[in-house]
């Protein structure tokens, strides 16, 4: 697939991007370029080939979820810059 000048016009107008005549024409060409990689990616065979999320098999990476206690409702208040004896206190937002 080839694009045209008005293809990377309407790109750069969609991103709000003002381009000067050169660009558009450089942008053109570096664009195509870059399609035609894209499109011989398509013509590989990949019948044989298993869909996968990842490239690597990578299952439950994470540490595990352990309950650990909190803090008490002072401690969490005690650097706030305004509180009271229950919440932190801000500014009224709706009025």
């Amino acid at each position: 697939m080839a694009l045209s000048q008005d293809d990377v016009m309407r790109v750069a107008k969609l991103a709000r991007l003002s381009l000067t005549s050169s660009e558009v024409s450089e942008l053109t060409s570096q664009l195509g370029q870059i399609v035609s990689l894209v499109d011989q990616l398509g013509e590989v065979n990949t019948d044989n080939v298993e869909p996968m999320v990842h490239a690597f098999d990578s299952v439950n990476v994470l540490a595990p979820d352990v309950p650990v206690p909190s803090l008490s409702r002072s401690e969490a208040l005690q650097n706030a810059p305004a509180a009271d004896s229950e919440c932190f206190r801000v500014p009224a937002v709706l009025g």
